[in-house]
């Protein structure tokens, strides 16, 4: 691609922040890909424009809609995609990370009850609603704006058995009169993780709010100083049961933690249920169960022995 500093100066067109240089390039080279147009100094001036005026929308402190040919995606700046969605496919998960996080399903692949915290594109929820018929789902999203914007997604109404709440997921643990099976903490604002989603107390509260042998997914930012942090903290409220991976595609980083022994299974256990799992949901389980055997296999070989007790003389 030509310089682009010459090409807007070309064509008239100003330039962002040098910040936003590196976004404006990722942006303009997948543009022209997802809709097949060719590199000429028109069409780049052209989504230039369209980035700048994607920035100014990010100041507004509403959530942004980026529509490529295929997709539809969300975002709260020009620097971070929050959610992504194939227009012929709504309910297909097209971001990795919200892959990893439906590894859940090799401890619990019939859960009753999920509680979701983070919205967005609802691709998970999306998801959920669609391939576990049997589970009742009820999400907390605090922005208003994203719950605007849910019949853009494809997100299905409320009825008796999904629920949207606008309510901080913190209170939203915390007043629940659910125990879930499953608990999914996807929720970001455009700062981040906001504290009170990612407090001691909070992960105490999810560990309180989940069955006896329910499940946390914690979706964590991966390259944030605080994650190992965040790590720590969840490994306290659990007990010890927390096993952290990579995220599919992503440098995010997750967190799986469970309140009994679902998450005790023996390896062949374990990749039984791949085969199974894979012809009823669409996505990539084998990488994300082996991600998780070998973590747990780390964890045993990491921890300290247990302490000896001293015979009596």
């Amino acid at each position: 691609m030509a310089s682009l500093g010459r090409l807007a100066a070309d064509q008239s067109v100003a330039l962002p922040p040098s910040r936003l240089m590196p976004r404006l390039r990722d942006y303009i080279e997948s543009l022209l890909l997802a809709n097949e147009l060719p590199p000429t100094p028109h069409y780049i001036a052209m989504l230039i424009d369209d980035f700048l005026r994607l920035v100014a929308l990010s100041q507004t402190g509403k959530p942004i809609l980026y529509k490529k040919r295929n997709t539809l995606s969300l975002m709260f700046d020009v620097l971070a995609l929050q959610s992504e969605m194939r227009i012929d496919s709504p309910d297909e998960l097209v971001l990795g990370y919200t892959q990893s996080m439906m590894g859940f399903l090799l401890f619990n692949p019939e859960p009753k009850k999920i509680g979701m915290i983070g919205l967005g594109g609802g691709s998970l929820a999306k998801f959920c609603y669609r391939h576990l018929p049997n589970a009742a789902i009820a999400v907390a999203e605090i922005d208003p704006h994203v719950i605007a914007i849910r019949d853009q997604f494809h997100i299905p109404p409320d009825d008796e058995r999904f629920q949207v709440h606008c309510m901080d997921g913190a209170d939203f643990i915390q007043q629940t009169e659910n125990r879930f099976d499953v608990l999914m903490i996807d929720g970001f604002d455009r700062n981040g993780q906001p504290p009170q989603l990612c407090s001691e107390r909070f992960y105490d509260d999810c560990h309180q709010a989940l069955t006896q042998d329910g499940i946390v997914v914690v979706n964590l930012l991966g390259d944030a100083v605080e994650t190992q942090v965040l790590v720590e903290r969840i490994d306290r409220a659990f007990n010890g049961a927390a096993v952290v991976i990579d995220a599919l595609d992503a440098l995010n980083k997750i967190v799986f933690a469970c309140k009994g022994s679902a998450m005790d299974l023996a390896g062949q256990v374990l990749m039984s249920r791949i085969g199974r799992l894979e012809a009823l949901h669409p996505m990539i389980l084998r990488l994300t169960a082996q991600s998780i055997l070998l973590q747990q296999r780390m964890k045993t070989l990491c921890a300290p022995p247990p302490a000896q007790e001293n015979e009596s003389a």
